[in-house]
């Protein structure tokens, strides 16, 4: 059974955060940062949405949460959602622990019943869909399959 923490969110960061200060080589920011201004890093998110037509992905959850480094692992290790990610959304990690509980950003959204969560956003910042990860599991893992089929799903339609 996977970790539930609190009652945050956990958003999966699949693309390069330079421009949202979270430098990275690669698809996924590499850490959840209790020191970075969730609130700013959405409103920046939906601001670049709005340009390209993407969507918003919230990964909530922290450095404590072992599904959260799974669900990273995971996503790294296939290409197929890596481009999912990068054609389709805009992703922030949104840190969820006790020195940083993010309450005012995320008690925007549905409550979350474990970590990692997923919140979809639309290109100006309207929630769409509020994801259970546990739902995407597959033993020690997550399923391809699952996983593919969410991100199609809540992708902007052309």
């Amino acid at each position: 059974m996977r970790e539930r923490f609190f009652g945050a969110l956990t958003l999966i960061g699949m693309l390069t955060f330079a421009s949202f200060g979270q430098e990275s080589s690669k698809v996924m920011p590499s850490k959840y940062d209790p020191a970075r201004d969730a609130q700013k890093d959405i409103r920046d998110a939906v601001a670049t949405a709005s340009r390209t037509g993407k969507r918003v992905l919230l990964d909530v959850g922290g450095e404590w949460c072992v599904w959260c480094h799974r669900m990273d692992s995971f996503i790294e290790q296939n290409p197929e959602l890596v481009k999912l990610l990068e054609k389709h959304y805009i992703v922030v990690k949104v840190n969820f622990d006790p020195k940083n509980r993010n309450e005012a950003v995320l008690s925007r959204y549905p409550q979350i019943q474990g970590y990692p969560h997923l919140f979809v956003l639309d290109k100006n910042g309207a929630l769409l869909h509020s994801q259970d990860t546990s739902q995407l599991e597959a033993g020690k893992s997550y399923d391809l399959g699952r996983f593919v089929s969410f991100l199609e799903k809540w992708a902007p339609k052309p």
